[in-house]
């Protein structure tokens, strides 16, 4: 459909360019879930939980600068899960220690002891080890306790 009448063509060219934006960045953010869903031979809904509790884990652990920094590189909508329910005034408190970043998870995953949380976690570092730039990965890891750095797989 094509108007020419008071500018509506442009608009409907920019509401189709906004839609198929927003069509890619629903594929890849199914993309991840999906890739995770295989490496874990998890369902969908179970990897998209684990995606969303581990990235808030790791977002938790990072300095706003380093946030931002991963932020940036994230897919649209995988951006949106990563600050849901930030708060930006919320001080990290805690020790930052591998098993209380595990705890983290387990409890906003919810218990669950078919889940192997160790491997579980490992399983969305290798799957932003695939997506984000390897300088990006460094700098993420270093910022982390060096026990919590055993969970994330080096190249």
């Amino acid at each position: 459909m094509m108007w020419f009448f008071r500018g509506e063509h442009v608009m409907s060219h920019m509401s189709h360019t906004s839609f198929a934006s927003f069509t890619h960045a629903a594929q890849q953010a199914q993309q991840w879930v999906n890739e995770l869903a295989t490496d874990l031979c998890w369902s969908e809904p179970s990897a998209y939980r684990l995606l969303k509790t581990v990235l808030h884990a790791v977002r938790d652990w990072l300095s706003p600068a380093e946030m931002a920094d991963l932020s940036a590189q994230l897919p649209v909508l995988i951006r949106g899960v990563f600050f849901e329910g930030w708060a930006p005034t919320a001080a990290n408190a805690c020790e930052r220690k591998k098993r209380d970043f595990i705890v983290r998870v387990e409890a906003s995953f919810g218990c669950d002891d078919e889940v192997d949380f160790d491997v579980a976690i490992n399983a969305v570092f290798k799957l932003l080890d695939r997506h984000i730039s390897h300088g990006e990965i460094i700098q993420v890891r270093n910022s982390m306790k060096k026990s919590l750095r055993e969970l994330w797989p080096v190249d």
